[in-house]
């Protein structure tokens, strides 16, 4: 079954990294094809790090072989990642991860290839010492970060850059909210606790616990009955910035998942519409409203074309949630490193402008915007909010600080790792009474 398991990845990988697949699509299809938890948890564990480490190691792979099979077989040529990603990253015993990939390739009916499987990771093995100063000599090999960002963190970052890149590639803790019109976080703490999680309350954020481990939190108690939602901290400190109580109307811009939308529910009786763009995706807030038994009105349409389903009625309170980078969550989302290209920037740069201001007018005198990216890149942060603040009179900055992160030239910067926390970008606006 491990060979399997194994093949199972190696065809997910090359999807993923050969032909643009979503990680999570891949594992949510490929994660019921396993019955023992133990493959599952394997499973996950190859992609995820196969995903993480891959622009580290592919390049590998094509120095130890006299032609490349990226194209000619990427399932094979995958496989070949993941044999270094045991090797190297999840710490294998040496002879139980080369034999149990050379097995793979029988599983994944080429046998007819184990050989040159085998060769190339006994090769590695010699030759490891001075392989790994030729992938330690790069940016892009040493940290498995595409060049054009390893480049525009150290432009926009030169002091954190490498800092970044080490937390970029560090398993983060798993961290829930606790859903606080269904308990309180103590009791959920022992709750869990009791089952044998090693939950701990965040030091300052009020609503966060944090597990040191990721693993099914639909196996956890309380979930099935809506006790908490899987949220980082970065994430949660929106719902403290909005500023929320009884009776206000709120709208959650791009709000697919709904993290934060279920969020601000749970904090206060608000009159709450989460606008999202894609159908598909909405279907994924209903799906978070209804498990944590919260009510919002969820709308498709374009944040930056209200006439499409605006009302007429201003909004108290407004969070941007902006389509970005995702450059601040490559620790949980490995895969956009393989995904994102450095032309998407403009593009980027012209929708998050297009949405702050469409939305802009739907504030009432006197109510706050949040803006927010799960972004590290300047030109999606802080130059956005800088040049429409430049342009629009009558917004205010609104000054506030954090435990961990940095004062941008507008709004906050938490980068990955501080605090151990996403990346997210927030600045917060006001419009005068």
């Amino acid at each position: 079954m491990k060979a399997d398991t194994r093949a199972l990845a190696a065809r997910g990988l090359a999807e993923v990294a050969l032909r643009g697949a979503s990680l999570r699509d891949v594992m949510e299809r490929n994660a019921p094809r396993l019955a023992d938890p133990r493959d599952r948890a394997l499973l996950m564990a190859l992609l995820s790090e196969g995903a993480r480490w891959w622009l580290r190691f592919d390049p590998a792979i094509d120095g130890l072989l006299e032609k490349s099979l990226r194209h000619k077989d990427p399932a094979v040529h995958a496989l070949l990642v993941l044999g270094l990603v045991q090797l190297e990253i999840l710490e294998l015993q040496d002879y139980a991860a080369v034999a149990a990939t050379v097995e793979a390739v029988r599983a994944l009916k080429r046998p007819q290839l184990a050989g040159l499987v085998n060769a190339v990771l006994r090769r590695w093995q010699r030759e490891r010492e001075s392989l790994l100063v030729k992938l330690d000599a790069r940016p892009q090999t040493r940290h498995a970060h595409p060049a054009w960002l390893a480049a525009a963190l150290q432009r926009d970052w030169p002091q954190q850059a490498e800092t970044v890149m080490l937390a970029d590639n560090r398993e983060p803790p798993l961290m829930l909210r606790v859903n606080r019109q269904r308990g309180e976080r103590a009791a959920l703490i022992d709750q869990l606790q009791a089952a044998g999680y090693a939950a701990t309350a965040h030091p300052w954020l009020r609503d966060a616990l944090v597990l040191p481990h990721s693993g099914d939190v639909t196996r956890m108690p309380g979930f099935e009955d809506g006790l908490f939602a899987v949220q980082d901290g970065a994430a949660q400190v929106a719902a403290d910035l909005a500023d929320l109580h009884d009776g206000l109307r709120v709208l959650d811009a791009c709000a697919a998942p709904g993290g934060k939308a279920c969020h601000l529910l749970e904090r206060a009786d608000i009159d709450l519409t989460a606008l999202e763009f894609d159908a598909v995706r909405a279907e994924r807030i209903r799906q978070n409203l209804m498990r944590l038994r919260l009510n919002a009105k969820v709308v498709i349409g374009d944040a930056g074309a209200p006439k499409g389903w605006w009302n007429g009625q201003s909004f108290d309170r407004i969070l941007i949630d902006a389509p970005c980078s995702a450059t601040g969550v490559l620790r949980r989302r490995p895969d956009v490193r393989l995904h994102r290209r450095e032309s998407d920037i403009a593009a980027m740069h012209a929708q998050q402008r297009r949405i702050l201001s469409a939305l802009w007018p739907l504030l009432a005198p006197g109510g706050r915007l949040v803006y927010i990216t799960c972004s590290v890149l300047r030109a999606e942060n802080e130059a956005i909010v800088g040049e429409w603040l430049a342009a629009q009179p009558d917004a205010q900055t609104l000054p506030f600080t954090l435990p961990v992160g940095q004062a941008a030239a507008v709004g906050w910067q938490i980068l990955p790792g501080d605090g151990d926390l996403d990346g997210m970008y927030y600045a917060v606006l006001q419009k005068p009474r």
